[in-house]
Order: C-alpha cells, then sequence, then structure tokens
C-alpha cells in the first residue's frame, strides 16, 4: 500500500492517493483543492483511479472533486448524513472568499462497518461524528484516514455547524482503540500512530476533554 500526501489549496488540506501497489488501483481521498495538481501527480504515476473516498463534506475536503470526476468518471463515496454539508459547500467557500466548483452528487454512501476493497487491498469504515455528523474513518493494511477528528497533538474543531463536542469524544475513544502501529493520515498537518497520539495528545489519553463536567 502506498499513501501520497498532497497539501492543497488555502486550508491547507491533506489530500491522500491511496494505491494498491500490486495492481495500481487507487483512491483519491479527500480532494480539496487544485485538482488539476491532483490529475496530474496521478497520471504522472500512471496509476488507476478506481473511487473518490470523502471523508467528510467541510469545503476545504470537496473542492477538487469536480475536476477530477471530469478526468475520471469514478464514483463518489461519502457518508449520507454529510449530505447536508456537502450540497451548500459554495456557500461556505463565499463565506471564505475562496474559489469552488460545487461537485456532483456522491454515487455510493458510506456505511459503518463497511469493506472496501480496493485492488487486492481491505478497507474498513466506521462513522466517526463531531466534526461533522457523517464523518468516517477509514482503515487497513496499518494505515487510517482519520480527515479531521484527530491530528498530531490535537483535534478538529466542535465549534462548527452541525459539529458536536460529546460525539466527537466518542468517535476520538474508538479510534483509540486501533492498534497502536496504526499509522494515521490526518487532513491537515503531519502523520503520526496511534502508539504515538495515546502517549501524548491529551484529547486521545483522557487528560483533556472536549466538553466539561459540570461536577467539576
Amino acid at each position: 500500500m502506498i499513501v501520497t500526501q498532497l497539501v492543497t489549496g488555502p486550508f491547507q488540506e491533506n489530500c491522500y492517493i491511496v494505491t494498491d501497489e500490486a495492481t495500481g488501483a487507487t483512491a483519491i481521498v479527500d480532494p480539496g483543492s487544485d485538482g488539476e495538481r491532483i490529475i496530474a501527480e496521478v497520471e504522472d504515476k500512471g496509476l488507476d483511479v478506481y473511487a473518490i473516498w470523502i471523508t467528510h463534506a467541510h469545503v476545504d475536503h470537496i473542492g477538487a472533486i469536480a475536476a477530477i470526476k471530469r478526468r475520471w468518471n469514478v464514483p463518489v463515496h461519502m457518508h449520507p448524513r454529510d449530505a447536508s454539508l456537502y450540497r451548500v459547500a459554495h456557500r461556505q467557500a463565499e463565506v471564505y472568499g475562496i474559489p469552488f466548483e460545487q461537485p456532483p452528487p456522491p454515487d455510493v454512501d458510506f456505511a459503518d462497518e463497511q469493506s472496501l476493497e480496493l485492488g487486492d487491498l481491505v478497507f474498513s469504515v466506521f462513522r466517526a461524528p463531531g466534526h461533522s455528523p457523517g464523518h468516517v474513518i477509514i482503515h487497513g493494511s496499518g494505515h487510517a484516514l482519520v480527515g479531521d477528528c484527530l491530528f498530531a497533538g490535537s483535534v478538529g474543531r466542535t465549534d462548527l455547524a452541525y459539529s458536536n463536542p460529546a460525539d466527537l469524544e466518542s468517535s476520538l475513544e474508538r479510534i483509540a482503540a486501533l492498534p497502536p502501529e496504526t499509522i494515521i493520515h490526518p487532513g491537515h498537518g503531519e502523520s503520526s500512530t496511534i502508539g504515538e497520539e495515546r502517549a501524548t495528545n491529551p484529547f486521545l489519553n483522557g487528560t483533556a476533554r472536549l466538553i466539561r463536567d459540570p461536577s467539576t
């Protein structure tokens, strides 16, 4: 398995090109911006694009979908609980004053606990709400695409529309249960491992909380 990270757009969002080395089968994960650059990277490597996977539907994670769909008419996978965010992403882009092309509707719904194949690779998908209601984690072969749930040393925002800090805390517990050697690939910033984050990330090891206990 090969994971190529491209930092895209004004939000410095991480798009990932995930490839089965044996077959060249490729999924483009969270193409947030710079569609032509992502396309060029894939074409330079001679990869076969099979799908676009979306961890969540915030504007900085979906801005290059339209361009990629024009180049390769492959299915866009997204959890349906993020559909309302996806439909109005162009309005979010207007608020931030960034160029944005509204993507076509998703083709395939992610479901909790589903199995996902890419060439000879098999991934598991689980819903991890909190940063957004339909946020998902995609993990397999020792890697986890964690979107904006978990960052190296931090976690995703919960002050956005449809965010929920209690839900994110529950999702982080589920993420923390992954094997410690699992490499995490977040939506922003550097990669890390579950073990490193358990040891040093206060939101993953229980020394900090997103919601305050009223009894304390």
